[in-house]
């Protein structure tokens, strides 16, 4: 049951950064039309407003309702997960999508949303001074089980992201020096398994050049020397609505998607990307501020593992492209073009601004 009251409490300032942020993407969208076939700028915009309902959506049933079918959820998305492994559509060499209608559906972007809520009905149960092993492991098991089905797409950006959200977990559930030790330990052994095993040619291509993308400049390092030409010709206002010749010229790759902050600095300049990390500091700011207000512990865990999941995907999409991180395929939040990603973090959002709008509530 939908209680009505509880919407004059809706944080109505995250709400118009949002809207300002996902007008910011179908904007850039619009740019790119010129060198991309159809009107992506249309299809961006009805991604927006799928993404908008699927926010309202999740702030309207109460989020201690949601987290009683966190588990069936989990074993639900994991079979998504595993049926696309088997049935999943391959394109581009990868098999991240569900095609449904003519619309593709990529489960792993469900699955980060689904992940906060199962580790906050755990957690939050929680109340010991420091993280236990067990629950640690428990934890732990449950994030690497979707993880590794991502990077089996293979999908090695988004499936990276599951972890922030079950560390975020962890700094609330209380870190010890001899925990953090152990985290080291395994996230070396990790890396190291994961190069020998999960990682292809061409991922491995890319970490290699990140320190020198000159040394294969038509091969691994072509995006990133074409994405730092691109951000640095924008000079302090750039060149305009789609006049950026990175752009209109066809030498960006991935223009509308994981490299659409190039677009916004080599057409909008400094100002425009001083803009958009403003629009973020203030979406952050609302995000982080949403979970100090919050009166119970599951509302915590939801809003801060929220708040850690998106500025994971903004920190490493705007490291990669200003060429400090590699090319990891995690798309800007809410300006990227598409469908999956914008539902998911709209998902997210919706889980803060319930936990926001029931502050008073659920005491």
């Amino acid at each position: 049951m939908i209680d009505r009251r509880v919407f004059s409490e809706l944080d109505w300032r995250l709400v118009f950064v949002i809207l300002l942020l996902c007008g910011v993407g179908v904007v850039v969208a619009a740019s790119s039309a010129n060198v991309i076939s159809g009107d992506i700028h249309l299809r961006q915009a009805l991604w927006v407003l799928a993404g908008l309902t699927a926010m309202f959506l999740a702030a309207s049933l109460d989020y201690k309702i949601l987290a009683s079918y966190a588990l069936g959820l989990y074993l639900a998305v994991n079979l998504l997960l595993v049926g696309l492994l088997l049935f999943g559509r391959i394109i581009a060499g990868t098999g991240r999508w569900f095609r449904i209608g003519g619309i593709g559906f990529q489960p792993s972007e469900l699955a980060k949303v689904v992940l906060i809520l199962v580790l906050a009905s755990i957690f939050s149960e929680y109340k010991k001074r420091t993280l236990s092993a067990p629950v640690a492991g428990l934890g732990f098991a449950l994030t690497l089980i979707p993880a590794v089905l991502v990077m089996l797409q293979p999908d090695l950006g988004t499936a990276a992201v599951f972890f922030p959200i079950m560390l975020a977990a962890f700094l609330l559930a209380g870190l010890n020096r001899k925990a953090v030790a152990v985290f080291l330990i395994v996230a070396v052994a990790l890396g190291l398994l994961g190069w020998g095993v999960f990682l292809k040619d061409y991922q491995k291509k890319r970490l290699t050049t990140l320190i020198n993308p000159s040394q294969d400049p038509r091969g691994a390092g072509y995006q990133i020397l074409q994405s730092k030409i691109a951000v640095g010709s924008g000079g302090l206002t750039g060149k305009g609505f789609a006049s950026g010749s990175q752009i209109q010229l066809r030498f960006l790759p991935a223009r509308h998607t994981d490299f659409v902050f190039s677009v916004i600095g080599e057409e909008f300049g400094f100002l425009g990307v001083a803009s958009v990390m403003m629009l973020f500091g203030l979406f952050f700011r609302r995000i982080f501020a949403a979970a100090a207000m919050s009166r119970d512990r599951m509302g915590v865990y939801i809003v801060f593992m929220a708040g850690v999941m998106i500025a994971f995907q903004f920190f490493i999409n705007i490291l990669m492209v200003i060429g400090f991180f590699p090319v990891t395929g995690i798309p800007l939040p809410f300006i990227s073009y598409g469908g999956s990603s914008l539902v998911a973090n709209g998902l997210a959002c919706g889980l803060v601004l319930n936990v926001r709008m029931r502050r008073f509530a659920n005491v």
